[in-house]
């Protein structure tokens, strides 16, 4: 039989107890992290979530707690009542906060028993699959780095609340059963069971309602929302995840950017004893790509690229110029003092642009003898001259080019760029550099489909002097559209909304979205603009993303208490799964063989 807690009361955490307390009557509760036996004393690491205390059992203490502490072992959980006792200055654990002091026990009461787990839980193990974690996530929580990750999150969504009231936003929570409306990913949709043969679809953002807050005269809303996306899952993505959603009304993006730098600020002063110099460093989208390849730069380092069109014209070699005449550009990037990369890691560099679709990556070498290239000889020794002093290149460096489209070329070299960086050891890992980025395209044109497709979202404002071209040339609109950008991470973004229904319309037209679609669709909304919509815009934060990065974590999944795997499911609870052929039958479904 296992003990009670009737009559027996908490006083501290296991984290909480210092010298001071000495000789003082305490009551701990907690899990057995590890026991040892010295013989005649027994000592137990207890821990909670807030750390631990050694507790000892000593049979000149209490004969009876000490042989009842023999059936101790690991996971199990206890209920100790003892009086703290500094411990003997060569015992002390400079690396424990509670290290100065253990805990000798008069009265164990055994709460409950556990089987061995199926891993240790211990920090420094390593060894443990991701998998397994996932399936036992209930024990993977209480190892203390993923415990602290925990408690972390909660901390950023205090400081993340407590800033955004004083501000004067109020705290709303949008519908989670809402209706399916196009914004880039897929639905996961719900049957309604009273309404057969219609769906609800769980949100992918809560964009459309907080529109609808700024038009019902709330002024200044946030929450931390809940999203849903049902697309293919690339590493650091879940099909659930959280946001900090914002939205103001009379307002333009100078206000946006004051009220998003000052939380920052207040994140990183609480939270990690940072202070951010403000404002941020804004960049527009197009400088973003001709010096970084990028539109989230990581400028924390430099190795920017730099624009040769103009300088291989005079060259003889055959591809560039091929490039260049049909439309195309030539970017290059200077790695100092990589000429010593062989030929083996230079392949690897070509193979990586080749992902992001270049059709190759030219190298040259800085030798004391001149270009060791098979460009060399294409290229005469004005132009030479003229690419070592635009990218301030010195013997030693390499030269890493690449001739195509201008999206694919700038793309391509960006990501080079980063692997140069990482592999040299040029990021430094105690900065934090947040950029805004702005002036988006409005729209991108879908090759495949052969039509324009909203960069962000179709609600987002076009800039007053480009509405001109949303009729006979969309793809030179550009958005009043703004990212936020941490350490080469978009942590979030945002944009100035439409608040006049005869714009909204055009860009619906833009999209060739027909206005019979646009009323089955969004008719909610369109009918809004006409009540007296003020000007308005907001912003969201990827809230797991932002964590993950102030905490030091990994992925996203080492913030998020019961994440999915790749593939979408929850191992914990072996979602998703069938259900029975009633419930099926309730909502109007059935499924195909």
């Amino acid at each position: 039989m296992f003990d009670s807690l009737e009559g027996l009361t908490r006083s501290h955490s296991c984290n909480e107890i210092r010298a001071a307390a000495n000789g003082v009557e305490v009551v701990l509760m907690g899990w057995v992290q590890r026991r040892r036996d010295h013989g005649g004393l027994i000592f137990v690491d207890l821990r909670d979530r807030e750390g631990l205390t050694q507790v000892v059992f000593n049979p000149e203490v209490n004969p009876d707690t000490h042989i009842k502490a023999g059936a101790l072992r690991d996971e199990y959980v206890i209920a100790v009542r003892g009086l703290v006792n500094l411990r003997p200055p060569e015992m002390v654990n400079p690396n424990l906060p509670t290290g100065e002091i253990e805990i000798l026990v008069l009265e164990l009461r055994i709460l409950n028993a556990a089987k061995t787990p199926p891993f240790e839980l211990e920090d420094y193990k390593v060894d443990i699959s991701e998998a397994l974690r996932l399936k036992y996530r209930y024990l993977d929580l209480r190892r203390p780095s993923v415990m602290k990750n925990l408690i972390f999150r909660h901390r950023a969504a205090l400081v993340t609340r407590q800033f955004l009231n004083g501000q004067g936003f109020i705290e709303v929570e949008t519908p989670i059963l809402t209706k399916s409306t196009p914004e880039g990913a897929r639905d996961y949709l719900v049957p309604s069971r009273v309404q057969p043969g219609q769906f609800f679809a769980l949100p992918q953002s809560p964009q459309l309602f907080k529109q609808l807050l700024m038009m019902a005269g709330l002024d200044r809303y946030y929450q931390l929302c809940r999203c849903f996306r049902d697309e293919d899952l690339r590493a650091d993505r879940q099909p659930e995840f959280t946001q900090i959603d914002m939205e103001m009304a009379f307002i333009t993006e100078e206000d946006i950017y004051r009220v998003v730098e000052g939380l920052m600020a207040a994140l990183f002063r609480e939270l990690k004893g940072v202070s951010l110099t403000t404002p941020f460093p804004r960049l527009t989208y197009q400088e973003c790509l001709d010096r970084f390849g990028l539109d989230r730069p990581d400028t924390r380092f430099g190795l920017e690229l730099k624009d040769v069109t103009d300088l291989v014209r005079e060259a003889e070699f055959t591809r560039f110029r091929e490039v260049v005449d049909q439309g195309g550009i030539v970017k290059a990037v200077n790695g100092p003092g990589l000429s010593r990369l062989t030929r083996k890691e230079l392949d690897e560099l070509i193979d990586l642009a080749g992902v992001y679709g270049a059709r190759g990556l030219a190298w040259v070498k800085l030798q004391s003898q001149g270009w060791q290239s098979p460009l060399a000889k294409y290229f005469p020794a004005g132009v030479k001259a003229a690419i070592e002093a635009r990218l301030t290149a010195r013997e030693g460096d390499l030269l890493l080019f690449v001739a195509d489209a201008p999206l694919v070329a700038c793309t391509a070299l960006g990501q080079v760029r980063l692997n140069l960086a990482e592999r040299e050891g040029l990021i430094p890992e105690d900065a934090y550099h947040l950029t805004w980025v702005t002036d988006f395209p409005l729209l991108e044109h879908d090759n495949e489909a052969g039509r324009f497709a909203a960069m962000h979202h179709p609600f987002t404002a076009p800039k007053e002097e480009d509405l001109h071209w949303l009729a006979t040339d969309p793809g030179r609109v550009r958005a009043r559209a703004y990212d936020l950008v941490l350490n080469g991470v978009e942590i979030g973004g945002g944009s100035i909304r439409i608040n006049r229904r005869d714009i909204q319309q055009q860009v619906f037209e833009a999209l060739n979205i027909t206005p019979a679609e646009a009323e089955e669709k969004f008719g909610f909304l369109l009918e809004a603009l006409e009540y007296g919509a003020p000007p308005h815009g907001g912003v969201a934060f990827g809230f797991d993303r932002l964590v993950a990065i102030l905490c030091g974590a990994r992925s996203i999944r080492e913030v998020i208490a019961f994440p999915k795997t790749q593939k979408a499911a929850c191992l914990v609870t072996r979602a998703p799964s069938p259900v029975g052929l009633e419930q099926l039958l309730e909502l109007g479904l059935r499924l195909e063989k």
